[in-house]
């Protein structure tokens, strides 16, 4: 009997090996052998798991660098993201698990009275108490590779949850980064407008002696005031700006806005050229593609998981222990055991429930692929985004600063006619509206070029030490 019992075991770990699972392959998505806007940067070739780095202190900031630092402890975000990704360990454990036998053991004592007037008695109660010590094996032989699928789909997902994590993380320093120069940019701004209004104030007050003297118009003296009260009333603008920023920073870092300060200051910050590399690499690169390539991946093990629900399960169990009323308990004669049941339960009728699984496993998989075709895709769209944006503003910038610098030539040039008495004050007004414009475009412009480096770097899913690149001006 023990012999028939343990023959097809063997027979049993070579069926338990196969797997329902399609064969996976990662799902094909266009892609070209260089990016469009890449013309003049270097090759990089970071990949997914490598350490992305801290990047933001190649901009050469402290204050960012705390910042940046602070965030990674206080975020309630980067927290909650980690929260998941320890829950998705903890299931990928669970699922492994349930793969291997399950053992327990456990003592039980009972005080006992039986009837006197029980089946087959002798004619009289007898009262005893009842000592147990007994253990049991319980093992479901994963004989179509249902456990094991569900296994490495609990892994992949536990393994998409980690590359979630870091695109949180990449997200929390890259919207750190974009809010702090943003801020910066409206400090610049600031800067400009007060000096501005300086100078304003001295013309309304020369504008105002000539009106005194009957040399100016009282026209001349209102314009001269609308144009000072205008500046004023854009640096109150900015103010507000920077105050919304300096709020929204202060939730990145995780701080109370009410708390959290920075001072006001304009350091010299250059945009960062970044080493694009080539489309091929982007898919190793992005933590979010490679969250979306495991869930493919989980998905087609589920496949083989419906699948395998649809075959004969077999559990082994076996049990044993000592059982005494009396006297000592572990003994050869208290001693009990027993082998099996070797369960074989297959399934003969459900309604079409597991077929139905199986067609939605697939219908899942499906959308996962999709989803992460949709995701490659965006990635190449946000950093060709990124390359076109990197080119055209500093193009735009540089002459923008030109147009800025002939706007200051020309309010010279108007303040001196006005002086000599050779226009009047509209002509002024005209030039240093046009002056004011043309240099807070500049302003603009620079921050958004530096923002244009961190969306850049965020869009190739963060940049490694080393993989910057000098070579574009």
């Amino acid at each position: 009997m023990r012999k028939s019992l343990w023959l097809p075991l063997p027979l049993v770990a070579v069926v338990s090996a196969c797997s329902m699972a399609p064969a996976y392959y990662v799902p094909t998505t266009p892609a070209a052998v260089n990016f469009k806007e890449e013309k003049g940067w270097a090759v990089a070739t970071p990949l997914d798991r490598e350490p992305r780095g801290d990047w933001w202190k190649s901009f050469n900031d402290p204050l960012l660098n705390d910042l940046e630092a602070r965030s990674e402890a206080a975020s309630p975000t980067v927290a909650a993201a980690v929260a998941r990704y320890d829950q998705a360990v903890a299931l990928a454990d669970r699922a492994g698990a349930e793969r291997l036998p399950e053992v327990s053991i456990g003592p039980s004592i009972a005080r006992e009275r039986v009837s006197a007037g029980r089946p087959l008695s002798s004619g009289s109660s007898v009262t005893y108490t009842d000592r147990t010590l007994a253990g049991s094996f319980d093992w479901e032989i994963d004989l179509w590779g249902r456990l094991r699928g569900a296994a490495r789909a609990g892994r992949a997902d536990a393994a998409a949850s980690e590359a979630d994590l870091a695109s949180v993380r990449l997200s929390l320093h890259a919207g750190i980064a974009d809010t702090y120069f943003r801020l910066r940019g409206l400090d610049a701004q600031a800067d400009l407008l007060l000096q501005t209004s300086k100078a304003y104030a001295r013309a309304f007050e020369l504008t105002d002696i000539r009106h005194s003297g009957g040399i100016a118009s009282g026209l001349d003296t209102s314009r001269a005031q609308s144009q000072l009260s205008d500046a004023r009333a854009q640096l109150a603008t900015i103010a507000l700006d920077r105050a919304n920023a300096e709020h929204q920073l202060a939730v990145l870092v995780g701080e109370t806005p009410s708390t959290f300060s920075v001072p006001a200051a304009i350091p010299d910050i250059e945009p960062m050229p970044i080493a694009a590399g080539i489309p091929s690499e982007l898919l190793q690169r992005r933590p979010d593609i490679a969250a979306a390539e495991r869930r493919v991946a989980a998905a087609n093990e589920r496949i083989g998981v419906a699948r395998a629900a649809q075959f004969p399960s077999l559990t082994l169990g076996l049990s044993g222990g000592y059982q005494s009323t009396g006297g000592s308990l572990i003994s050869a004669a208290n001693s009990f055991w027993a082998l099996g049941p070797l369960a074989l339960l297959a399934p003969v009728f459900d309604g079409g429930r597991r077929k139905a699984d199986i067609r939605q496993s697939r219908a899942v998989f499906e959308e996962t692929a999709a989803d992460y075709r949709s995701t490659v895709l965006g990635a190449f769209r946000e950093v060709e985004d990124g390359l076109a944006a990197a080119h055209h503003l500093a193009d735009a910038e540089r002459e923008q600063d030109e147009a800025a610098r002939a706007s200051a030539r020309t309010t010279e040039l108007a303040l001196i006619r006005y002086r000599d008495g050779a226009s009047d004050y509209l002509e002024v007004v005209v030039a240093q509206t046009a002056s004011l414009l043309a240099q807070r475009t500049v302003l603009t412009l620079r921050t958004q070029r530096l923002q244009t480096s961190v969306a850049l770097i965020r869009a190739l899913g963060g940049e490694p030490h080393g993989q910057y690149s000098a070579n574009l001006k």
